[in-house]
């Protein structure tokens, strides 16, 4: 059978920058022009969970592109009156949601999951599932997705669900009781293996017919120094979200790797010693791209030749 094609984009804030540019130089490559547009199915995190969307939607990468070199600024505003409202950022999150709301909206208009080319599979998480049972009331991970079925998202609205899988805890405040999807599947590519082969759909993936590529967004060598480090909750905070992030995106690799071997590729950069890309830092965009453009792609292209096209 020919093979069940996976995009998996990671989480990231801006530096999904680095995921957009490695996927247009990808397509540039001989025989992979626009190789994207026959996936059977895209999944993203957060940033990941945009281009997903964007791609699923039929909008081109250099308009994509254009969000992350021209709207950082809109999105990522922070002005004094909020620090100071925020306690200096320690009583709220860094920004509210005003610019990334106003460019999905305008990305996206009244597009639903419905609407969309791909089938699609954007992870968020729910704080409160508010089940009218209260041994049942608890947060838990939240997968959209526009696969036909009693489950079906499709009826949601696109920059709705971007919203939900953007709002990065100490970010963005919470969307519709919703927060990023990272904190569970910063690389969302077992959820994504796991969604094509539910024996419940009308048409699942054979294993053996899926083929996956997994995308990062660049990853900063990072570390704490010590053999015993006795931190406390304010010491922990910031550092702990990238362990997080880090470890979750980490175990889905070689989760995905053991399971589909030759029929599984990950392209995750990583950033020089003397680079760190926070989430938010959209000045530094044109740095990244820069990055993007210089990382190997080869391995990356001969896995979809051999793996994804037809």
């Amino acid at each position: 059978m020919p093979p069940y094609r996976v995009l998996s984009l990671d989480g990231g804030g801006i530096r999904g920058i680095v995921s957009i540019v490695l996927l247009q130089r990808l397509s540039a490559e001989a025989g992979l022009e626009e190789w994207f547009g026959s996936a059977d199915l895209l999944a993203g995190t957060s940033t990941g969970g945009l281009i997903a969307l964007g791609l699923a939607r039929g909008i081109p990468l250099e308009e994509l592109r254009g969000l992350y070199e021209t709207k950082g600024g809109a999105i990522f505003d922070d002005s004094w009156l909020d620090d100071l409202k925020d306690l200096g950022r320690i009583a709220g999150a860094d920004y509210d949601l005003k610019g990334l709301r106003r460019e999905l909206r305008h990305l996206f208009g009244d597009a639903t999951l419905r609407h969309l080319r791909r089938r699609v599979l954007v992870t968020s998480f729910d704080l409160d599932c508010e089940a009218p049972d209260p041994p049942g009331r608890t947060w838990k991970p939240k997968l959209f997705h526009n696969f036909p079925g009693p489950d079906s998202d499709g009826a949601e609205l696109c920059w709705k669900v971007g919203l939900r899988t953007s709002a990065a805890p100490t970010y963005f405040p919470s969307f519709d009781g919703y927060i990023d999807g990272a904190v569970y599947a910063a690389n969302p590519s077992m959820c994504a293996l796991a969604q094509a082969l539910d024996s419940r759909r009308r048409d699942p993936a054979a294993l053996e017919d899926v083929a996956l590529l997994s995308l990062g967004t660049g990853t900063s060598l990072t570390y704490v120094k010590g053999r015993s480090v006795d931190w406390g909750h304010a010491q922990w905070v910031r550092p702990l979200v990238t362990l997080m992030l880090d470890g979750i995106s980490g175990i889905a690799d070689f989760q995905c790797r053991q399971i589909l071997g030759s029929r599984y590729h990950r392209l995750a950069p990583v950033f020089p010693p003397n680079r760190s890309y926070k989430l938010d830092e959209w000045k530094k965009v044109p740095e990244m791209i820069e990055f993007a453009e210089q990382v190997d792609i080869a391995p990356a292209a001969r896995f979809l030749r051999e793996a994804w096209v037809e």
